[in-house]
């Protein structure tokens, strides 16, 4: 693992925020091009993905800092600013249901402003964010967070002692969930494209992502270490993450948006059906 890339002074080029800037910009490109097979405006779909650039980064950030507000309540500034008391530079802890929650909110809000397509738009950036996922989890495992349980199974991996990782579980090896995450969300995007290979119904794509994902991230959350703050303790005292429980809810939240689209679809089809006389 390489948590730093590269040095230039006092310009320090972190793994993961490159490859986090790489996901941002390889979905939006991705999204504008795919978004403009939909007949929607450029110029706005430009704007709404600074949106959701700016939206996400910062629901991401905010979802960190709620169950960790211990690690910044004697210096609070260091929630916003990039250069931290502890002497780093940049943001460390980010949380990606954070961001997705705050970037589809706002997207549907400025959608709705400008009068355009929300699920038009929602099928268009839905593979990008499996891209997104897929990219930015390699960024996790370079960076050595995100880490997952102690295995004795051949897909252990030992981290350097100087990763949060190697520090929390020195000479262990431990599940990479970071890249089960990155495998999966590699294989979500694929099966985006693939199902887009034909003429579907308004919402269906980003419906299946509100589907698939969460069920990807419950399963691969059974190998990740989580601290404390970010379980839960129900179900007859079983333990689940945070992160867990917002993805039975997505994926809820999916199935309902799936069953709606499709009788939406339906309707609308009846209606332009010519009436036999």
């Amino acid at each position: 693992m390489h948590p730093i890339l590269f040095e230039l002074g006092p310009i320090t080029v972190r793994t993961y925020g490159l490859l986090l800037a790489v996901s941002f910009i390889a979905g939006i490109l991705l999204a504008l091009r795919r978004s403009r097979a939909r007949g929607l405006n450029q110029n706005q779909m430009i704007n709404m993905s600074l949106l959701i650039m700016v939206a996400g980064i910062v629901g991401a950030r905010i979802m960190y800092v709620i169950p960790h507000w211990n690690e910044f309540s004697a210096n609070p500034l260091d929630i916003i600013s990039p250069f931290q008391s502890s002497g780093s530079i940049g943001l460390t802890g980010l949380t990606m249901y954070g961001g997705f929650i705050a970037a589809v909110l706002v997207s549907i809000l400025y959608l709705r402003a400008k009068r355009l397509s929300v699920w038009k738009a929602c099928d268009a950036f839905a593979p990008s964010i499996a891209l997104g996922i897929g990219v930015s989890r390699v960024g996790c495992f370079m960076n050595g967070c995100c880490f997952g349980l102690p295995t004795d199974s051949s897909l252990g991996v030992v981290f350097p002692a100087f990763s949060a990782a190697g520090s929390f579980y020195p000479d262990v090896a431990l599940h990479p969930s970071q890249l089960y995450n990155a495998i999966l969300g590699f294989g979500l995007f694929g099966l985006l494209m693939w199902l887009d290979r034909k003429p579907r119904y308004d919402g269906f794509l980003f419906a299946v992502l509100l589907i698939a994902e969460p069920v990807t991230r419950f399963f691969v959350d059974s190998f990740r270490y989580y601290e404390s703050s970010m379980t839960l303790g129900i179900l007859g005292g079983m333990s689940f993450s945070v992160n867990q429980g917002i993805s039975i809810a997505l994926c809820g939240l999916g199935l309902l948006l799936l069953g709606w689209t499709r009788n939406r679809a339906r309707q609308r089809s009846s209606r332009r059906r010519p009436r036999r006389s």
